[in-house]
């Protein structure tokens, strides 16, 4: 007689109510159950450029040291995968009188096994890396620690993603592509970075903004990465500093009591600088940062500093705006050495600029004490 595959994993669990909506599950899988039930949602984006997933790509070295590991004679496996569970799975307390102590209930849950073509119904928030250790493994029938939460909704699975993962070493580029996509009350560390990572989002995909697919981020194909030659995290960066410090001409446009930002006047100053910068070094603009220190990091958060001089004084809302931005920043053509030649006050070759602390703050004092010189002298 033809034995019947089972069409779902049965598994003792302990339920923790911490909110009624998204209760908490304690139980365990073996390696294998764990690759039937659980995929990684890495990041990624749609045709219409819609943020997809949460994961980050996998880290090969580590991958392969736990596997290692797991395939040792003596084993402690004591890390937890945290699972996002689909409403699919249920759970059923233990019938008869109650044992446990009103803080946790005993009882079973039903996980489906999805069919071909389905999908399936959990999602690693954390542990992708050891997921990944387990399929390669040999001890397939190893028993996983997991915790789980009942949550269909991917932003919610973002939120607790980037909580999970707030004090790990996270590639920057991970959280600044993430961040925008979280509407949940996040740590303040998070929360100063929303609306920058937002700003970031919207500079790389506006059909009017010089950086338009330009910004490498994280969800890119190899393809799209290749033509973005900027980093996110630099660009990311100049938005924070013009908008959290005083002298930031983006910081007007920050309310700090409620942390509400006016992102129409925000993009509007920032299309008007870097459409600028373009236009005034064509010859630097769209190279890589080994051929232009302009689109270097180092290059962008030094031209930052300078926009919240030049953009200080420019009424952004006038239709002049732009030939006023122009002709302040042509004033600097003489100065920027960005893709050859000499920067003669730094004693360097344009190309031995690098994205360090000391050389941003060299480059922007050059910049800036330019710009002043020339200014006083224009008028």
């Amino acid at each position: 007689m033809r034995k019947v595959k089972p069409r779902s994993i049965q598994r003792r669990a302990i339920r923790v109510i911490q909110t009624r909506k998204n209760p908490l599950f304690l139980f365990a899988l073996t390696a294998d159950e764990l690759l039937q039930v659980a995929e990684v949602s890495r990041v990624s984006r749609d045709t219409g450029g819609r943020l997809l997933g949460y994961q980050r790509p996998e880290v090969k070295r580590h991958v392969r040291n736990i596997t290692e590991y797991l395939n040792g004679a003596e084993v402690l496996f004591p890390n937890s995968i945290i699972l996002a569970l689909s409403s699919s799975v249920v759970f059923k307390q233990v019938r008869g009188p109650r044992v446990d102590d009103g803080r946790a209930e005993a009882g079973s849950l039903s996980i489906p096994l999805p069919r071909a073509g389905q999908p399936k119904p959990a999602w690693i928030v954390d542990g992708q890396q050891r997921a990944l250790a387990l399929s390669q493994s040999r001890r397939r029938d190893f028993m996983v620690p997991v915790n789980a939460f009942i949550a269909d909704e991917v932003d919610l699975q973002r939120d607790q993603f980037l909580r999970v993962n707030n004090t790990k070493p996270l590639p920057r580029g991970l959280i600044t592509e993430l961040l925008p996509e979280v509407s949940t009350l996040l740590p303040p560390n998070l929360a100063a970075r929303r609306a920058p990572a937002a700003l970031c989002d919207l500079l790389n995909r506006d059909p009017e903004s010089p950086f338009r697919n330009l910004i490498r981020r994280s969800s890119m194909d190899t393809a799209s990465r290749k033509s973005a030659i900027v980093t996110d995290t630099a660009v990311v960066k100049m938005i924070q500093d013009s908008l959290s410090g005083i002298t930031g001409c983006l910081f007007p446009f920050r309310n700090i009591a409620s942390g509400e930002t006016d992102f129409e006047s925000v993009r509007r100053v920032l299309l008007l600088f870097w459409t600028a910068v373009k236009e005034t070094f064509p010859q630097a603009w769209g190279l890589p940062p080994a051929r232009s220190r302009l689109m270097h990091g180092a290059g962008i958060s030094a031209m930052g500093r300078l926009m919240d001089k030049v953009m200080s004084n420019i009424p952004i809302h006038t239709p002049r705006a732009p030939r006023l931005v122009r002709a302040e920043l042509a004033r600097m053509r003489p100065v920027c050495h960005w893709t050859s030649g000499q920067w003669e006050e730094l004693g360097m070759a344009w190309n031995q600029l690098q994205n360090t602390p000391q050389h941003i703050r060299l480059l922007s004092n050059v910049l800036i004490r330019a710009y002043t010189t020339n200014s006083r002298t224009a008028a």
